[in-house]
């Protein structure tokens, strides 16, 4: 397991598992805006004012995640508060409950309004083409789902983690997450996964089932300046 990529998810990501995905001009690189609103540079010193203007559409926002490139001001790069990437390096227990299921694109609509609901933030309509996504149902609702975003050849970032209103409190996340991490620490790849400092009941609990934060990750949307601001 490694962690190499990491502090650039979205540029490792591009450039590695997702290569097939990537709209890429010189060194920069973002995914189809039905797929996902990220965008990567490969490094801070990149020169990549030229690439931006064919990659981001005049009223398109892109995200960036550990590294953003120093524009001029026919840019506005606005610096949000720096997640929290934490990683697991060793299986987490696993929580009795429900069939785990592998989704696909016969659960597509369960899904998109299970994310609408509850996780509407970065989830696209092609989104679940990233990566394995997983989910418990219960009376005939899809109840939980986690799935598999950014990614490197040895690392897998979880994803998506969320549970219906209706279905708090069974364990249903806890063991969605112990199903996923588990399964990609058997295949040598390292679990990871980035949360908002300011979710601190969702940091408490990863930190008490053994995830540990690796790094305080910077975080940056991205939009064409708007003429006379």
């Amino acid at each position: 397991m490694s962690a190499v990529g990491l502090d650039n998810p979205f540029w490792s990501s591009l450039a590695s598992r997702h290569a097939g995905f990537a709209q890429r001009v010189g060194e920069a690189a973002c995914y189809p805006a039905d797929v996902a609103p990220f965008l990567g540079v490969a490094h801070a010193d990149a020169d990549v004012e030229e690439a931006l203007a064919s990659l981001v559409g005049e009223d398109e926002e892109r995200l960036l995640l550990g590294v953003a490139p120093r524009l001029s001001p026919a840019w506005q790069l606005k610096a949000f508060r720096p997640l929290a990437q934490m990683v697991r390096e060793r299986p987490l227990p696993v929580v009795d409950g429900p069939e785990v299921i592998e989704l696909d694109q016969a659960h597509r609509r369960d899904v998109l309004e299970l994310v609408a609901l509850v996780y509407p933030h970065y989830f696209r309509p092609r989104s679940m083409a990233l990566g394995r996504y997983f989910g418990i149902y219960a009376g005939g609702r899809l109840a939980a789902m986690a799935g598999e975003r950014l990614g490197t050849d040895s690392a897998r970032e979880i994803s998506a983690v969320c549970t219906h209103p209706d279905f708090l409190g069974r364990g249903h996340a806890r063991r969605l997450m112990a199903h996923l991490a588990n399964d990609q620490l058997q295949r040598g790849w390292l679990p990871f996964l980035h949360v908002s400092q300011d979710n601190t009941r969702a940091l408490e609990i990863y930190r008490r089932t053994g995830w540990r934060v690796r790094s305080e990750i910077g975080f940056w949307s991205l939009r064409r300046a708007v003429a006379g601001r």
